[in-house]
């Protein structure tokens, strides 16, 4: 059941980046270098691949499979999508609307992977063995992308999202901003750590 279910949610993954990078490539109003680029700039994008190559590896033994094994690795790929997720539903969602295949891909990148990824860790993950001092590490990857899109914006103007836009909202609001991401993060984290290690107690008590 579990490969079964990694290789599904591996397909809905792909699907979804591969569509719309197509999407992207048809409506570029860029070069296609610079489009690509761009793409690899979502932070949306960048954890939906993570997530599709999470649950490919569920459904092949190799290497990568052996270090997605590793308790709370998949705590960690389920606080990036689910950030991608919320951040959305709360902030994004209302300034566009997006139409035919954009919006089920929309939907697809984040709202179902979100959900989908969350269900899998329920059944999944190695909850016990997840430890609290693992939290920090997992910050390093959406430090190093905002890092990423602050300094190649300063050079290029494109910022991906309106809430790290400097030339548009300033500097100091962009910090703000992140500032309130970086709770969001670390909520998720500790608090998935907690309702883990809490229905696993609950669980041998029954």
């Amino acid at each position: 059941m579990k490969r079964k279910l990694a290789i599904l949610f591996a397909i809905i993954a792909w699907f979804a980046v591969i569509v719309q990078f197509y999407i992207m490539i048809e409506n570029r109003v860029s070069s296609i270098s610079e489009t690509v680029i761009r793409f690899f700039s979502f932070f949306t994008i960048l954890t939906n691949i993570i997530v599709a190559i999470y649950f490919s590896s569920q459904s092949t033994k190799s290497k990568v499979s052996g270090f997605f094994d590793q308790p709370g690795r998949l705590t960690a790929v389920t606080v990036y999508i689910l950030v991608v997720g919320l951040v959305y539903q709360f902030v994004l969602r209302q300034v566009w609307e997006p139409t035919g295949m954009q919006k089920i891909v929309d939907e697809l990148l984040h709202s179902v992977t979100p959900v989908i990824t969350l269900i899998y860790w329920f059944l999944y993950e190695k909850k016990k063995m997840v430890k609290w001092s693992e939290v920090p590490n997992w910050l390093i990857y959406p430090a190093v992308y905002l890092i990423y899109i602050l300094f190649r914006g300063d050079f290029s103007g494109f910022y991906p999202y309106p809430f790290v836009n400097v030339p548009e909202i300033g500097i100091q609001q962009t910090f703000i901003n992140s500032f309130f991401v970086l709770i969001l993060f670390l909520v998720l984290s500790y608090g998935m750590i907690l309702i883990g290690k809490g229905s696993v107690a609950n669980s041998k008590d029954a």
